[in-house]
């Protein structure tokens, strides 16, 4: 694990940037032969979450250059995979399976820090967790769906893991909390008595949309439907017309932005009315997208987020608030997403398996899911709070989930949710 001492003095290192993102080496190939291990980045580089991902990316280079571009006693470099499309502009099955793929065949590579969408996660997984010479480990900063490491969907979580063995973790909990801590702030504070349920059809929307509609029934909630909304429509106008005749005070948007979520908004003030009038409530796949944070008819929307908000960890202090303040002063503006400083986190676990480890896939894998696993101490954490990955699960023992408002274009803290 880091010691703090050691990062302070690692603070004005520079040198790394340019070359993390892209794969190639630190130094000459000569100079790092042998020693030099590469973790890989798989993120969607193209589309909606370009911004989200860039930051990620430039967050993750900035903590790399801080702490000397080492772990241990070896040297680590970034090498950035883009899963997602210009054709498709997301995240992309073809693309996800083919990175997995690259992973395994990069034989300088023993970890991967993403992936960002769920569903692509669960393409990637098996294909890692099947490498003769690992597991491979994959880490993410922002995978919420359940199955990925517990009982969900039929077959979950152990068909992602043939040889049977975990090689599968995350730095953020999952959206059995988020959806739950949606209905119960829109019952409780909101005063939401009736509420449809749309979801993008994809794994993380349909599993946060059924984590929702099933706590907002607990909590006295009308769900007058749950039902996908299909990416490919130019309008959802008719869609919003036979919600209308429900009559409904909520809409939860169980999805990502990508799949057109700025049409889907625009028609739902359009026929429904705006945010005061009949509630927005979307998770976490709607955060982070300026996108969406310009649209008219986006504000007033509330949106959750597994996790603290960057501006609540300014606000507390401690190595987040530094690495926020390092991020500005290097690229003249804050992340453009809540979640870089998670990858920033996740790459925490990834180096501190790596400094533990014989410098091998196994040994990588190993460092996590054998023996104690892995700690982040609170002083050297990247997001405030002492993080421990479990051993058995690959699950994060902090659970925080932030409750924001959409208001004059900016995703504003507006409360913390507890869980339970």
């Amino acid at each position: 694990m880091y010691r703090s001492a050691r990062f302070v003095a690692m603070v004005a290192v520079a040198g790394l940037a340019a070359s993390a993102c892209g794969g190639s080496a630190s130094g000459g190939a000569d100079e790092t032969a042998g020693d030099t291990l590469v973790v890989g980045v798989d993120l969607p580089l193209q589309g909606a979450s370009k911004d989200a991902s860039e930051a990620t990316v430039n967050a993750m280079k900035l903590y790399l250059e801080q702490v000397g571009g080492k772990a241990g006693k070896y040297k680590v470099e970034l090498k950035v995979y883009d899963d997602s499309t210009a054709a498709k502009g997301a995240w992309d099955d073809a693309t996800c399976a083919k990175n997995a793929q690259d992973h395994v065949a990069n034989a300088s590579e023993v970890a991967v820090m993403g992936t960002y969408n769920s569903g692509c996660a669960k393409l990637e997984v098996p294909v890692l967790n099947a490498d003769p010479k690992g597991p491979m480990l994959m880490v993410s900063h922002a995978n919420t769906n359940p199955g990925l490491t517990k009982a969900w969907d039929p077959g979950e979580p152990e068909k992602y893991f043939p040889n049977g063995k975990r090689n599968y973790a995350r730095v953020i909990a999952t959206d059995d909390y988020q959806g739950a801590a949606g209905a119960q702030f829109v019952a409780k504070d909101l005063g939401v008595k009736k509420c449809y349920v749309l979801n993008d059809n994809q794994t993380y929307g349909q599993g946060v949309a059924k984590a929702f509609a099933e706590e907002a029934e607990k909590q006295g909630i009308t769900v007058l439907g749950n039902e996908p909304w299909d990416a490919k429509q130019p309008n959802y106008t008719a869609l919003f017309t036979s919600i209308k005749a429900k009559k409904p005070d909520c809409v939860f948007l169980g999805g990502i932005f990508d799949n057109n979520g700025g049409q889907l908004i625009k028609d739902k003030v359009k026929v429904l009315g705006d945010n005061e009038k009949v509630k927005v409530l979307a998770p976490d796949g709607f955060t982070g997208y300026p996108e969406f944070d310009e649209l008219a008819q986006a504000q007033g929307s509330y949106m959750t987020f597994m996790g603290l908000a960057s501006e609540s960890l300014r606000e507390q202090g401690g190595m987040g608030a530094k690495l926020l303040d390092a991020y500005k002063k290097k690229y003249g503006e804050d992340p453009a997403s809540n979640y870089a400083l998670y990858g920033v986190e996740a790459l925490q676990v990834i180096l501190s398996a790596i400094e533990k480890s014989d410098g091998t896939r196994k040994g990588v894998r190993d460092a996590v899911f054998e023996g104690e696993g892995i700690t982040i101490p609170a002083d050297e954490s990247a997001v405030g709070k002492e993080m421990s990955v479990s051993p058995e699960t690959g699950d994060v023992n902090v659970i925080d989930v932030s409750v924001l408002h959409l208001e004059s274009k900016t995703e504003k803290f507006h409360k913390s949710w507890p869980v339970g």
